[in-house]
C-alpha cells in the first residue's frame, strides 16, 4: 500500500475520480485518509490544475488517499509520467499531515517551467476554482 495526495482531476467527483479510476481496472478501491494542503502555486490548464510546490506560495488543498501498489501505474498514466522521461507532470513525494498524522505520499506537481501563460488558481483549491467558472 502506498499514500498518494491529490489535488485536481483525481480528487472525488471530478473526471479522474480515483475511486473510478480503480474500479475500471478491477483494482481494490483506495482508502480516503482526508484532507490536506501542499504550499504552492496551482495553475489552470483549462481541463485540469497543475500545482508547484512552492513555500512562498498559498495552501494548496487535495485528499490523501490509501492506494493499492497496481493503482500506481494507472495515474502515472492518467498522468503521463514514464521511466526516465520528465514531461509536465512528474512523480514525486511530499509530508503532508493529515488530521495531526504526519503522512509520506506521492503526488504528481508540475515541472516550474510549463506554466508560462497559465492562469494562477490563488484560492488554491481546483475543486472549487472549477465549480465557479
Amino acid at each position: 500500500m502506498q499514500t498518494v495526495f491529490v489535488y485536481g482531476t483525481l480528487r472525488a467527483g471530478e473526471v479522474n475520480d480515483l475511486r473510478d479510476a480503480a474500479a475500471r481496472n478491477e483494482i481494490a478501491a483506495p482508502n480516503f485518509l482526508g484532507t490536506a494542503t501542499v504550499r504552492g502555486h496551482l495553475f489552470d490548464f483549462g481541463l485540469y490544475p497543475g500545482l508547484v510546490v512552492d513555500e512562498a506560495g498559498v495552501d494548496v488543498t487535495g485528499d490523501v488517499y490509501e492506494i493499492d501498489d497496481e493503482l500506481v501505474a494507472v495515474l502515472d498514466e492518467i498522468e503521463a509520467v514514464y521511466p526516465g522521461v520528465e514531461d509536465r507532470f512528474l512523480a514525486r513525494e511530499v509530508i503532508v499531515k493529515v488530521d495531526g498524522n504526519v503522512v509520506n505520499c506521492r503526488f504528481y506537481p508540475v515541472a516550474p517551467n510549463v506554466v508560462k501563460g497559465h492562469p494562477e488558481i490563488r484560492s488554491g483549491d481546483w475543486v472549487e476554482y472549477r465549480s465557479t467558472r
